[in-house]
């Protein structure tokens, strides 16, 4: 298996960092002595170098991930993160009257890692457009590359916070924030742009990406993930002929394997990081996970209908019910084996939810039951029951999502999209719920 087992951007990744959280002052760049600088590979890089950015682009999509998961999951009644930071069943439900942090870390870590990726993005392109090292053909390779993913991390940041900048070349210079549908516009735009260089990049890349992209780490099947990022932005966007347009190029598959699709993956080697969402599962009444867990909201089991497989195997029964800051809740996380497990990035079980969603906005209402019926069947349920409407057919198709998406940065968006935030449960007294993200104090917004 290839693994990321480091990060191939060596130089100064302080200065990516505060090149997006610090825009009030300027900061002299550090050279890493014992390794290239930034303005060493901008002009004149090598193919080794143009590589190792491009293995540097696809180790930064993982920052954040932990606490962009557990944050987003915890505002949205998936789940509690038991551990030792009172902020974590504090903050992010509000507990007596409290407001979110625009200065802590589950405010910063997703919109510094997101943005620390799109910066290493940025200078993959900008040193392909500055080298004759490699063809016109392979520099379309680099160039669709690096814009599918740009667009990729753009729309995680709108799930958590709403708005993001999407002008950031010039650190110095950066573009306003935009809202949700102004973002939207450009990914689209850019996934388009993308795809064309993808198109025109012959049959093989330059670069090698790791074992998370088999199956899509040539210019063709990179381009299926290329439309199936596109079908995910056109349905936020209301768009449902252009998302089912895109997803016709995808590897979007209703009798296809469910898990089909690219992966993060972690390691424990050197330089590299364990999965983020892991937790060790208590082994028996005498030896429960008390320490740092990942406890299910119990509105989650309860819901449920009954002989849903993704309940037992996303989660199991604790020992004895786990308690903190008022707080309780019966199971506790399964969701990965392990902590190298792989993260998904796109499946295809999401792609058919989203051909759901775009046939119900498109009014394709037979083809929507019958997407969510192959959701339903492969949990164990029976065929959809419900009326043949869009309002009833939308209520089940969030509602798969719910099951199917748990835990995976997905439900908070889902309800603040469709106006549903405030059916969210209340687990204390003076609780509140929140359905978006703070821009980090840093931005000086």
């Amino acid at each position: 298996m290839k693994n990321i087992f480091k990060i191939a951007i060596r130089y100064t990744s302080v200065v990516f960092f505060l090149a997006f959280v610090t825009t009030s002052c300027s900061i002299d760049e550090v050279v890493d002595p014992n390794g290239p600088s930034v303005g060493g590979v901008l002009v004149g890089a090598s193919v080794a170098q143009l590589n190792e950015l491009a293995v540097g682009v696809e180790s930064t999509t993982r920052n954040g991930l932990g606490i962009e998961t557990t944050a987003s999951g915890t505002m949205a009644r998936e789940l509690y993160l038991f551990d030792a930071d009172p902020r974590n069943t504090g903050d992010l439900l509000g507990k007596e009257g409290i407001t979110l942090d625009n200065n802590s870390f589950y405010s910063t870590a997703q919109w510094s890692g997101s943005y620390r990726c799109i910066k290493n993005a940025n200078i993959l392109i900008e040193s392909v457009n500055n080298t004759t090292a490699v063809s016109d053909q392979e520099k379309a390779g680099y160039i669709g590359y690096a814009r599918t993913i740009i667009a990729y991390e753009l729309i995680q940041i709108v799930k958590s916070y709403g708005m993001a900048r999407v002008d950031v070349v010039d650190p110095n210079n950066l573009g306003p924030v935009l809202s949700t549908g102004e973002v939207l516009t450009f990914v689209r735009s850019l996934l388009d742009e993308a795809n064309t260089d993808l198109g025109n990049a012959g049959t093989a890349f330059s670069f090698t990406l790791s074992s998370g992209f088999d199956g899509f780490d040539t210019p063709t099947t990179l381009s299926q993930f290329n439309r199936a990022v596109y079908a995910l932005a056109a349905v936020y966007d209301g768009d449902g002929a252009g998302a089912l347009t895109a997803l016709g190029a995808s590897y979007f598959d209703l009798a296809g394997d469910l898990t089909t699709g690219p992966k993060h993956v972690f390691g424990l080697g050197g330089g590299d990081i364990a999965n983020p969402v892991f937790r060790v599962a208590s082994v028996s009444a005498a030896e429960p996970n008390n320490g740092d867990q990942i406890i299910v909201h119990d509105s989650w089991i309860n819901d449920a209908e009954a002989g849903d497989t993704r309940v037992t195997t996303k989660t199991a029964v604790r020992p004895d019910p786990s308690i903190q800051d008022g707080l309780t809740g019966t199971n506790e996380t399964r969701l990965y084996a392990s902590n190298v497990s792989d993260i998904d990035i796109l499946r295809n079980e999401e792609l058919i939810l989203i051909y759901a969603e775009a046939s119900i906005l498109a009014n394709n209402l037979q083809d929507a039951e019958d997407a969510l019926n192959v959701i339903r069947n492969a949990a164990g349920l029976a065929n959809y029951g419900g009326l043949q409407n869009a309002a009833d057919l939308t209520t089940e198709m969030l509602n798969q999502r719910r099951y199917s998406l748990w835990a995976e940065n997905h439900r908070m968006f889902d309800l603040r999209r469709y106006g549903l935030s405030n059916t969210l449960p209340i687990d204390r007294v003076g609780d509140q719920v929140f359905n978006m993200l703070p821009i980090p104090l840093s931005e000086n917004l």
